[in-house]
């Protein structure tokens, strides 16, 4: 099939609710992607931040074929081995007193699960949110979400239980944190919203306040967590531990998985009936799960995204440097790096595409670097070609 067919079958039978560029890919490797007529393009979305081990990873990849050929999906009537040794791993990696783990299958699930829980377990009605951030398309998770356009259409179905306000003002948060409050939900980096960071001054007074006023902190890790930032989870950077933290897209490395972790004593707060899944948790799932955790602790990628990121961000900042102005910030952790570049966003990411490279942008001036965390050191010296090209 090529791309034209694939192109009509596309408008014949599929929600028109993408704006998609209008390719499609056959096959994958390492950071690269192969489309259908063959050619090669070096990939810096990572399925946006998910393929954290690249393409075809061979741990991922047998993985797969070995639990698919012993147990695909069984329900969480029963025990199952794999999600448990899953949890476990995640466990490993994380600090105390995150130990519990709850599986869904998808970062919203993830925060939809966290938000249920810290309503149930403090018994309060109000959330506090953060302007431009972005959380999930699912109710409680979409009303969380603290940018308009991503709730036009649907304010039927928003909570009015969130409270909103600017990211990185520690005097709003100050004043509206109360004894009604049952959680904070932050990310450590706002990832739709342009990459941009937290800073710990905010990050600490938001764990301050949780402890003083009785709420909870979640920690909404799908986009940072697992290696990303250069530390497991991006709230490492700041010094601080939260009550709840949601995972998923690196979770799978492709495959749809999501998790919440937290102490025992919050988790016991969930009893049969609370809440649940048909498809979270399932053996598949939870197996790849298992295999990416280990790869990353085993490999220390946390330390490798830290030390490749920090180099290329100060390529970076040397090329914005001589940019004129064009580049107007570089900034991020470890591999999770935005481009601020205004109008020219949109225009780098078109010569990228004709030069064989994928780049993102979000916040519609922001430039997204999130590649594969195997990216290679000739790749992004293709990118910081192709971006002194454009600049010159």
């Amino acid at each position: 099939m090529d791309l034209e067919q694939v192109k009509r079958l596309d408008r014949a039978h599929l929600f028109q609710n993408y704006g998609r560029q209008e390719l499609c890919f056959e096959r994958g490797e390492r950071e690269f992607l192969y489309d259908l007529e063959g050619r090669r393009y070096i990939d810096m979305v990572a399925g946006i931040a998910v393929n954290s081990l690249g393409y075809a990873h061979p741990a991922v990849t047998r993985t797969i074929k070995e639990q698919a050929e012993r147990l695909v999906h069984v329900s969480n009537l029963y025990l199952v081995r794999e999600q448990a040794e899953a949890a476990a791993a995640i466990a490993s990696v994380c600090p105390q007193p995150l130990s519990s783990v709850l599986f869904v299958n998808s970062g919203a699930e993830a925060n939809e699960a966290a938000l249920k829980l810290a309503v149930k377990h403090t018994g309060r009605s109000r959330i506090i949110s953060t302007r431009n951030s972005f959380h999930g398309r699912t109710a409680a998770a979409l009303s969380a979400t603290g940018q308009k356009k991503y709730q036009s259409g649907f304010e039927p179905l928003l909570s009015g239980a969130m409270d909103l306000v600017d990211y990185g003002s520690v005097e709003q948060l100050k004043d509206a944190v109360t004894k009604d409050t049952a959680a904070v939900i932050l990310e450590p980096i706002q990832g739709e919203g342009g990459v941009i960071p937290a800073g710990s001054e905010f990050f600490r007074t938001a764990r301050d306040l949780c402890d003083e006023r009785g709420a909870l902190l979640i920690c909404d890790e799908v986009q940072t967590g697992l290696c990303r930032t250069g530390r497991f989870f991006g709230f490492q950077h700041y010094g601080v531990v939260p009550d709840i933290m949601s995972l998923a897209k690196a979770l799978g490395n492709g495959y749809p998985i999501g998790a919440i972790v937290t102490s025992e004593d919050i988790a016991a707060t969930f009893v049969p009936g609370s809440h649940g899944t048909t498809f979270g948790g399932n053996p598949l799932g939870t197996a790849v799960a298992k295999t990416v955790v280990e790869t990353m602790r085993d490999e220390r990628l946390d330390a490798l995204a830290a030390e490749k990121g920090g180099r290329w961000m100060e390529q970076l900042d040397a090329i914005a440097s001589r940019s004129g102005g064009r580049i107007k910030a570089v900034r991020g952790h470890g591999l999770m790096i935005g481009l601020e570049m205004g109008e020219d966003a949109k225009k780098l990411q078109a010569l990228a595409l004709r030069e064989g490279i994928l780049v993102n942008v979000c916040a519609g001036s922001v430039v997204r670097l999130i590649p594969p965390l195997i990216l290679g050191e000739s790749s992004m010296k293709a990118f910081n070609d192709v971006l002194e090209s454009f600049l010159s």
